[in-house]
């Protein structure tokens, strides 16, 4: 998919209903974790994530149908449409090792933009201005205690980044057409406290992106007009 095009879509969805946790489902673990029992609402924490979107250089894909023998031009480079993601070091006590979006606590004072924003800053070194296209269905993740706001913005450029903050092992840049296709798309079991767990993951780049990632990308995607259908 391609970044303008991507950018269409994206404009287009957010003047409409957000899919919200219908979209979350489709990569929600099987049984999904929920708040304690008798769990105080106004302990929740808000955190900002930035799920920023920029192109990057591709050469177009031939078609499968296409035949050989005969020379042919060289196929046109596309503008990609790609996302940032990080792998968080292996020396925090949670999440090490997991692919997340760059984010954290929202400050005092701090809108959810701001907040996503800075945390970008802070973590992969942002330093372009984005333009922020709108932001996604809050996500309780109740594991750490956070309602997590997405922010969805672009770049018209590929930025420059880097791993700044000790939470960031590593800075992945993720094309889209990667994580909607269906071959990317897994199920792997895990064990939470003992309970066996289903788990549906996208696998790109060597690792598996699942849990409240997954679950934000579900609804992102769901904007772009994937389907979240798992191959048989």
């Amino acid at each position: 998919m391609t970044f303008d095009a991507a950018v269409a879509r994206l404009d287009e969805a957010f003047r409409r209903a957000l899919p919200g946790p219908a979209a979350h489902d489709r990569m929600a673990p099987i049984p999904r974790r929920e708040w304690p029992t008798g769990h105080n609402p106004a302990r929740i924490r808000d955190a900002a994530a930035l799920l920023l979107m920029f192109p990057a250089a591709e050469a177009a894909k031939p078609s499968p149908l296409a035949k050989t023998a005969t020379p042919k031009p060289p196929l046109p480079t596309l503008r990609a449409a790609h996302i940032v993601l990080t792998v968080r070091a292996d020396t925090l006590r949670r999440h090490s090792g997991q692919v997340s979006l760059p984010g954290g606590v929202v400050e005092p004072g701090e809108t959810f933009e701001q907040a996503a924003i800075r945390e970008a800053r802070e973590e992969v070194a942002l330093r372009d201005e984005v333009r922020v296209r709108g932001a996604l269905t809050p996500l309780d993740i109740p594991v750490s205690g956070f309602r997590l706001h997405p922010i969805v913005a672009t770049l018209d450029a590929r930025p420059v980044l880097a791993a700044i903050d000790g939470e960031v092992a590593r800075i992945l840049e993720v094309a889209v057409d990667d994580l909607i296709d269906p071959s990317h798309l897994i199920h792997s079991s895990r064990e939470r406290d003992g309970i066996p767990v289903q788990v549906p993951a996208f696998r790109v780049s060597d690792h598996e992106i699942w849990g409240a990632t997954a679950m934000v990308l579900a609804e992102f995607l769901a904007l772009l007009g994937w389907s979240g259908s798992f191959p048989r």
